[in-house]
């Protein structure tokens, strides 16, 4: 299937000559949910903002469902929905003039029906009438989501949608994002929240220092760079471990009280059974043991310090 957006050699530098982007080749596909990590500064919301028009590249192409984003600028971002970090609106509008003007923004004709759905789906129906400047800072960001559906954008951008909200709107979003992908909605999101990535994301990419270091399937990714923990509980505290131990990816906890051993949940063995036999023949002695698994917060920051 072809992708709905194409990014090819992508780079941007601003007149400072600070190096935002560089080289990004990336392909997103038609209704997945594409989520995209960094650190502060890594070029999120600058790739987020080349695609979207609203900065100009300095080199390589851009193409959404194969409209270039310079040369048939008008189409390409028709495609498109984006909802910002920032809270930008007009103050004095209402809800229901706001949603409708940005609709004929984009050359839509006025539907009611479609603008009261969007609105209640977001709980913003009892406040339709109210001017922007009434709103809680919640309700202004439910606005800004309200607007960038409000045209039937084929993709959606969220960058760091939840970022300072209250958790009703965040549980109220992601149950949206589940409706509008399963209309064939393609969404791609910037987020701090780690934990909402793995719940949510087909596909993780993860970029730093304005380079996309890595694209994967979630599950994928997770298969192979998560690893596993095993702890065991010391029936006695231990502060140096016997030679014999030290080639085994084990170490001690901060208090001596735990061993942990690392390994890899994929690999044919796991090197337990033989670690156990080392820990009896040293007389280390154990009351309880359990394990766990790295989460996606873990990989990103490992992947993260490899690439600084």
């Amino acid at each position: 299937m072809k992708p709905i957006i194409s990014i090819n050699e992508l780079s941007k530098t601003y007149a400072s000559g600070f190096s935002a982007l560089s080289n990004i080749n990336l392909d997103i596909q038609r209704g997945e949910i594409f989520a995209l990590l960094g650190p502060n500064g890594a070029g999120k919301t600058t790739l987020i903002s080349i695609i979207c028009g609203i900065v100009t590249p300095s080199s390589g192409s851009v193409s959404i469902d194969s409209h270039d984003i310079v040369s048939d600028f008008r189409a390409a971002r028709s495609k498109v929905g984006l909802v910002p970090q920032e809270l930008s609106t007009a103050a004095f509008e209402s809800v229901w003039d706001t949603l409708n003007f940005s609709r004929g923004l984009f050359g839509k004709p006025s539907n009611p029906a479609l603008i009261e759905q969007v609105l209640r789906d977001l709980s913003l129906w009892e406040k339709k009438d109210a001017r922007i400047m009434e709103l809680s800072g919640g309700m202004k960001r439910r606005v800004l989501i309200a607007k960038a559906l409000c045209h039937e954008p084929e993709v959606l951008f969220l960058d760091e949608p939840t970022a300072g909200v209250d958790v009703e709107l965040r549980r109220d979003m992601w149950a949206m994002v589940r409706k509008l992908r399963q209309r064939g909605v393609t969404i791609i999101l910037t987020t701090h929240y780690i934990e909402e990535a793995e719940e949510m994301a087909d596909r993780i990419g993860i970029i730093n220092n304005g380079e996309i270091i890595m694209v994967e399937d979630k599950a994928v990714l997770m298969n192979k760079l998560g690893k596993k923990q095993l702890t065991l509980s010391l029936q006695n505290d231990l502060h140096e471990l016997p030679a014999a131990l030290n080639s085994l990816p084990l170490s001690i906890s901060q208090n001596g009280a735990a061993l942990i051993y690392s390994y890899d949940a994929q690999a044919e063995r796991s090197g337990i059974p033989e670690l156990l036999r080392l820990l009896g023949e040293h007389n280390i002695d154990f009351k309880d043991l359990h394990t766990s698994e790295s989460s996606l917060e873990d990989i990103f920051v490992s992947l993260v310090k490899e690439s600084a």
